[in-house]
Order: structure tokens, then sequence, then C-alpha cells
């Protein structure tokens, strides 16, 4: 018997990369692309849709090679992408409108406090389990109609698509021929309500979106459609789709309520899966679509850190400390201890708990004595502080009681310096996966699952398996005084 392969693309904020797994879920050739970031205005983020279709297309051949295998040996293939990020293209061409605005981008604050004002909010959160603001999007998708020329009368008559880059992926790869997304993307929208898993008419008329630009939604594991063999050699079937975080949420085994995972790429999003029940935040976290499997959807609390891995980038190519991100864990270890140096890393405004679209990023505590070290060691520590503020946040609103123990993946989780601080700023512990490519693997069990190449959830489950586990050091009064500092720091820096 020939053996199947499963192929996942994971299509992300900063690059393009697709992995092959054979039938034991290991790793047998891998693709990765960077792409360029534009910062057109302050606050605006934008990826151009065909630098994003080329490294996707280009990672893929490259997996598929470095695999040693042909396209007709993949069974199926998974997509898992970067949320949030909206495009509208021509259903004629394919060709984008615009460049696509990034989940990052903050253009329309301004109307998303106009919405607020007018008392919007409330219906918004009700249906969809997200608050107003320019992460989503819903307002996204209002203003290249609004100023793109000729975008919105075009849109009407039914000659233009929107869609989450998984969409956009979906028509690429399958000739045009199929216009979907799935549960987990359509829930970050603002546009579609996720207790009645439908888009809505009332949010439509909203955010001022026709109905004819909107994708059919799919569960993440169903038929999306098939490849054109002209692109990678034969025909493959995309069976499974998930935004990101959800992907991550799925390939770290998170399917029982209460447990919970923390993705730490170009952002940080922590995942608290409720089950069946849609549990409402009184502490500014969302409600949201975990991912829905036959029909059903599985529920989950997040908290969205804008700014995580995008910080040591910065570091990386903005200040130039080092030539590799991977510089900056042995550099804050050699930090000085004595000095209290602060990022708030706010470069894109703040997310959860916070919500502060118009703060920007800060430094204190900065001495003569600061250097490159003390920077790097505040970046890293602020993506635990933050942490820290969404599992506070959390477990206010999920109060089930038991021990949480938090599964990490992500480029950052490599370093253990980092974990080991996360672990002594959560006082808990953290448990790193022997599988990093935590996003990349849940996307892929979607379409393995569904393609009967891979086990069903249960037996998935138990294939999880740790590599080390962190648990706190820190002595009890240092770390109060350490969260202490790093609450000053944050209420500095908010706007609201």
């Amino acid at each position: 018997m020939t053996t199947k392969f499963i192929l996942a693309i994971d299509q992300g904020t900063t690059s393009s990369r697709a992995i092959v797994f054979d039938e034991k879920r290991a790793i047998r050739g891998v693709g990765q692309k960077e792409f360029t970031q534009y910062f057109p205005q302050d606050g605006w983020v934008e990826h151009d849709p065909e630098e994003i279709w080329e490294s996707v297309v280009w990672s893929v051949n490259t997996a598929i090679a470095e695999a040693g295998i042909a396209a007709k040996d993949i069974a199926a293939i998974g997509i898992t992408n970067q949320r949030e990020t909206a495009l509208i293209w021509d259903r004629a061409t394919g060709k984008a409108v615009y460049n696509a605005i990034v989940w990052q981008d903050r253009r329309t604050a301004t109307a998303c406090a106009k919405l607020k004002k007018a008392g919007h909010e409330k219906l918004v959160t009700r249906k969809t389990g997200l608050l107003l603001d320019p992460y989503f999007s819903g307002t996204k998708v209002k203003w290249l109609l609004d100023n793109v020329k000729g975008a919105r009368k075009r849109a009407e008559r039914g000659e233009l698509a929107f869609g989450t880059v998984d969409s956009f992926l979906i028509w690429r790869l399958t000739g045009g021929k199929n216009h979907v997304t799935d549960a987990t993307n359509a829930g970050r929208t603002l546009l579609f309500d996720i207790g009645r898993n439908q888009w809505d008419k009332d949010l439509l008329a909203l955010f001022e979106v026709p109905k004819a630009l909107l994708p059919e939604v799919k569960d993440c594991a169903a038929e999306f459609g098939v490849t054109e063999e002209s692109l990678f050699g034969a025909a493959i079937p995309i069976l499974g789709v998930a935004g990101d975080q959800h992907a991550a949420t799925i390939g770290q085994a998170c399917f029982a309520p209460g447990m919970l995972k923390s993705t730490y790429g170009t952002g940080c999003f922590a995942l608290l899966n409720t089950g069946a029940d849609m549990v409402r935040s009184k502490n500014r976290l969302l409600t949201t679509i975990a991912y829905r499997l036959d029909g059903k959807s599985t529920y989950a609390l997040e908290g969205s850190i804008f700014i995580a891995g995008a910080a040591v980038q910065w570091i990386r190519d903005g200040l130039k400390l080092v030539k590799q991100a991977s510089e900056t864990g042995p550099l804050a270890q050699s930090a000085d201890p004595q000095q209290n140096v602060y990022m708030v890393p706010a470069f894109v405004g703040l997310g959860a708990p916070w919500w502060d679209a118009e703060a920007r990023g800060a430094i204190y505590g900065l001495t003569r004595n600061s250097g490159p070290a003390e920077i790097a060691r505040a970046a890293l520590e602020a993506v635990c502080y933050q942490t820290r503020d969404l599992l506070q946040a959390m477990h206010k609103d999920w109060k089930r009681g038991g021990e949480t123990v938090l599964r990490v993946d992500g480029g950052m989780v490599a370093s253990d310096w980092t974990m080991q601080f996360l672990s002594d700023v959560l006082d808990a512990p953290v448990d790193r996966p022997v599988i990093l490519e935590t996003t990349a693997l849940g996307a892929a069990w979607l379409a393995g699952s569904r393609a009967g190449v891979w086990p069903r959830m249960e037996e998935f489950a138990r294939s999880w398996a740790l590599e080390q586990q962190f648990t706190p050091r820190m002595d009890a009064g240092e770390r109060k005084r350490k969260i202490k500092g790093w609450d000053a720091a944050v209420r500095r820096t908010l706007t609201v």
C-alpha cells in the first residue's frame, strides 16, 4: 500500500510555510518563505496578496521536493492562516483590488470608536463574541469598499469576493472554482453569528457589507475543493481549514473543556476550551469558535496579544541588536539583574484585556547602564507578563476550579529562558510539546482525519507528547515586585 502523506499550508503573518507529514505524523519535508511587511502610515499594516500567493506555491513545491515524494502521494491538504487579515478580489481575474489589510492594522480605530459611541458594541458582542476593534475584519472590509474606487458598486453587482487569507488561497488553488471558508475564520469577521452559525443580516447592514461578497462557511474538516493539477503536478483535495490559533488548539489536542494553549508567533494568543458553552467574558476577553466538526461548534475564551515575536523581530530588524532571533534568549540571560527595564510593546495598540487601539510602544526604567541585553530581556519578559494578564482574566471568567497547565507552542517557546520566566510569572506549570509545529499539525489533522489517513480525535489526543515541563522557581516576593513594575508600566502606556 502506498504511503499517503498530508500537506499542511501554514500561511502566517511574516512568512508562509508548508509541511509534509507522513502517516505517523512525522515531518518529512518543509518549505518556508518570508514576505514583505508594508507600513504605509502610522498604524497601517499591509501585505501584497501576490507575494503571499507566490510564497505559498514556492513553499509547497519546496516541501514536496524535500520530502522526496510526488504530489500524487499527498492524500489531502490542510490550510491554516493568519486570521482577520482581509482581502477583496475580482471574481473574473482573481486579482486583489488592494493590498491585504493585516490583522495588526489600526486604520479603522476611529470608525470603531464611532460605532461604540453609537451603542453598537453590545449587539456585536452578543452575536459574534468579539469587541468593536480594528483587529477584526468587518471594518477593514468597509474601508476597502469605501476607499477603493468603484469597489462598492462592483461588490453589489457580485463582481468581487471577500475573504480572509484561507479563502483567497482556496480560490487560487482551485482555479476560482471555490469561494469558501471555515467557521473559525468566519467567526473573526464581525459579520458572523457564532451561536446560529451563519452570516448575520443585522451585522452586514451595520458594516455596510453586501452579502454577495461573502464565502460559503463550512466545518473545519470538510470538502473545500481540489487543487488545479498544473500547480503541483496532481489534483489534491483540500479537506481541512482553521484559523491559526484554532489549528494550534487542535494541534495541542486541547479537546476537553478547561484545557489551555498559548501560541507565541508574531502575536500571542491564548485559547481556553469551554466546550459547548459560549462563556460570555466579563473581563474583556473574546468568545470564539474553537473548532466546528460535524456541524457542532466547540467554543473557547481567547486572549489576544498583538505583539510577541514581532518585538523580537523589531529588535533584530529595527534596532539591529541581534542578527538572529534565537540570539535574544542568551542575550536576555546576560542582562543586569539589578536593572528594572520594562517594555510595553504596544506598537499597534494593546489587545486583551485592555483593548486600547491608540496606545503605542514604550520602554521604562532605562539608565545610562542599560544596553542591548536589558532591552532584549524586557521584550521577552513582556510576552510573559501579558500572558499572565490574559490568564488572570480567563480564571475570572472560567470558574471551574483545578490547576490549569498551559500548553505552549510557536517559535518563541524554543527559548528555555523565556519559558522558565513564563512559568515563574504565572506561578504555574508550562508544558512544551515534542512537536512545536502545532499550528500546522492541527491543520494536517483536520485534513488527515477527514481523508481517513490519520486517527480520530481520541487517538490523536493520546499521541500528544511532552518534551519539557517548566515549573516555578521564582521567590514569591520577587514575583510580586516584578508584576507590580509591569502593571505600572502598562498604566503609563494606556491612553483610555
